[in-house]
């Protein structure tokens, strides 16, 4: 998918309240430093300073709307950064702009990390010539769900479900609460009706042929080794061939090639939005006339 078409995903309103809720929680009562820059009309340029993948865009045009300022992008999102490189160009009252300085900065450092991280995974499983789907996890941070999930969708990652009600997740904790993974299954074959999909983590192949047994749509094949994982996927795929297979739990990029098998049809990466390193960006004011510069002049 075109990096660009994904912001038709994000409703405005979503992005609006976001937007508020984040410069809100930076600068919940005085903004003293208003008095020192006052309100002229003031220009600066977004400046991507390490190397990585543009994304979000969309986030950051929202924290600039939310403070009354304009932003004409430089490059599209998904571009591939190389440092240092002229990004964008921010325009509006100076105490506005900075205002939405580091709330902005912040956003963007951290979905283009995880977007970076996704679009690594991605281009190392093609490498196998493995054409499964790499996907993130819930491991998200609390309130910046959405910004992350966008971020993997950036870097060519599938998302996986967004939050408990994309999709019927039967962990293992279910199956201990429910007394065994025929029960467990079973509720959430009620719960699913026919609109969602019922996915059961599973720790061997006799738990894996209940699941699939009981009517699960996927089994999740948790914190195997890549010598029991692809076993054990091919002889649950000869009794259920329609049954998909997600393989996951503690893989990174570098362990990520030995997991790619022709039997497995999803590896989900936690690490792709726990562990993405921020990409470093910086917002520079320039004076009109003046040549803007990606570092402050002494």
């Amino acid at each position: 998918m075109d990096p660009e078409g994904l912001a038709l995903l994000l409703p405005p309103a979503t992005l609006a309240t976001l937007a508020e809720s984040w410069l809100r929680e930076d600068c919940p009562g005085l903004n003293h430093m208003a008095l020192v820059t006052g309100a002229a009309s003031s220009q600066a340029v977004l400046w991507a300073k390490s190397p990585g993948v543009l994304a979000g865009r969309p986030f950051f045009d929202a924290i600039f709307a939310q403070v009354n300022c304009q932003v004409s992008w430089l490059l599209p999102e998904g571009s591939k950064l190389v440092p240092v490189a002229k990004v964008a160009e921010v325009r509006g009252p100076a105490h506005c702009l900075l205002l939405g300085e580091r709330v902005a900065l912040n956003m963007l450092a951290r979905c283009s990390g995880v977007a970076s991280a996704a679009t690594a995974a991605v281009e190392t499983a093609r490498g196998t010539g493995w054409a499964g789907h790499v996907a993130g996890t819930r491991k998200t941070t609390p309130g910046f769900r959405l910004v992350e999930k966008y971020g993997l969708l950036v870097g060519g990652a599938a998302s996986h479900r967004y939050d408990l009600g994309g999709l019927v997740m039967v962990k293992d904790n279910h199956v201990v609460a429910a007394g065994g993974v025929e029960k467990a299954v079973r509720g959430a074959r009620q719960a699913a009706d026919f609109s969602l999909k019922v996915e059961v983590e599973c720790s061997s192949l006799q738990e894996a042929a209940e699941a699939a047994e009981a009517g699960a749509d996927l089994v999740l094949l948790d914190n195997f080794r890549p010598e029991e994982l692809h076993p054990t996927a091919a002889a649950l795929k000869a009794r259920f061939p329609n049954v998909g297979v997600e393989a996951s739990g503690g893989i990174t990029l570098d362990s990520l090639p030995q997991f790619c098998g022709p039997h497995i049809d999803v590896i989900s990466l936690g690490m792709l939005t726990q562990a993405a390193p921020a990409l470093d960006f910086s917002l520079k004011l320039f004076a009109e006339g003046a040549t803007p510069v990606p570092y402050a002049r002494c």
